[in-house]
């Protein structure tokens, strides 16, 4: 399930420009680590309903469309899982909305009678071994305890990426130490992850609403399911500068990798060959970097945050 836009502020969506560097990043990143997974699963692509009829939305699913044993299906109803930017009634509210409008659409693609739902970001990847890790871990868990419906899995270590470089670092949300470093954080859960679903459950609107908690933030998906760690590095944050959240000198950032190190990861994620991103810069970009390079940006900062939306174009 790929969140593209309606996640967050300004309804989910920051102008053309922004949408254009979004699917840039997918295609040339993100698509690759994709079908090095395989062709077992569906990818479910998540959209405002405004973007159904954007002809960049529209060229987008034609190009994926072209793509071999690739399988795809796009929904127009938003995201469907909590979005914390909102207060709870209408956080609440629009997440039941949003399955209730796209949940009917997938009874198409939902063949099997257990339904595994990963969260791809749009901007993120796994490593090629990412889809089979997960099944396996399911079915070991199932065999294990057949009556347990309500299971997450997923990783809680991974790398960071600077696509516009290809450098990647370690990425460790629960500490990392070195010869001459020692860095601890809090122990949370990053959003890769796959939760578990009878067919009946997942495919009914209120069912999965209660199904997932529903979680109002990734880091609490193991208080409303039974969550589970796959050990090693399985996934990797992507930053690009359009980040909202993510930079590449995140705090979670641990050691960076030789250059040969990071080939074996280009390689397990198809991007190998892959040229270093480059993007033309959206406004909201462009005006949140000369703000944070003259003087007082501290203030600047809170002002450029209280304009309206429509004003900032983002």
């Amino acid at each position: 399930m790929v969140p593209f836009t309606g996640l967050g502020l300004h309804n989910g969506f920051r102008g053309n420009q922004w949408l254009i560097n979004r699917i840039k990043i997918f295609n040339e990143f993100v698509l690759p680590s994709i079908l090095a997974q395989g062709n077992d699963f569906t990818v479910w692509f998540c959209w405002r309903p405004e973007e159904e009829f954007n002809s960049l939305v529209v060229e987008f699913q034609t190009t994926l469309d072209s793509i071999e044993g690739l399988n795809t299906i796009h929904t127009f109803g938003g995201i469907p899982f909590w979005d914390d930017k909102y207060d709870d009634e209408t956080a609440s509210e629009r997440l039941l909305r949003t399955l209730q409008i796209s949940l009917p659409s997938l009874r198409e693609v939902v063949k099997e009678d257990y339904v595994l739902l990963t969260i791809q970001p749009s901007d993120d990847m796994y490593l090629s071994t990412g889809a089979t890790e997960l099944k396996n871990t399911f079915e070991k868990l199932l065999v294990d305890n057949p009556e347990n419906t309500r299971i997450s899995v997923g990783w809680r270590l991974g790398y960071i990426m600077n696509y516009q470089t290809k450098e990647i670092a370690e990425y460790s949300t629960h500490g990392w130490k070195s010869d001459t470093i020692s860095t601890y954080h809090t122990d949370t859960i990053p959003p890769f992850f796959t939760i578990g679903f009878p067919k009946d459950i997942f495919l009914d609107p209120i069912k999965h609403y209660r199904h997932i908690g529903p979680y109002k933030s990734h880091e609490y998906i193991a208080d409303h399911t039974d969550y589970h760690t796959i050990q090693g590095r399985g996934f990797i944050v992507g930053c690009h500068g359009e980040n909202i959240s993510t930079t590449y000198n995140h705090r979670y950032k641990g050691k960076v990798l030789s250059r040969e190190e990071a080939e074996v990861i280009l390689v397990k994620t198809g991007n190998l060959l892959s040229e270093p991103l480059k993007i033309k810069p959206s406004f909201r970009l462009k005006a949140r970097s000369f703000v944070n390079k003259i003087p007082g940006r501290d203030i600047l900062k809170k002002l450029y945050y209280l304009l309206p939306g429509k004003y900032r174009l983002i």
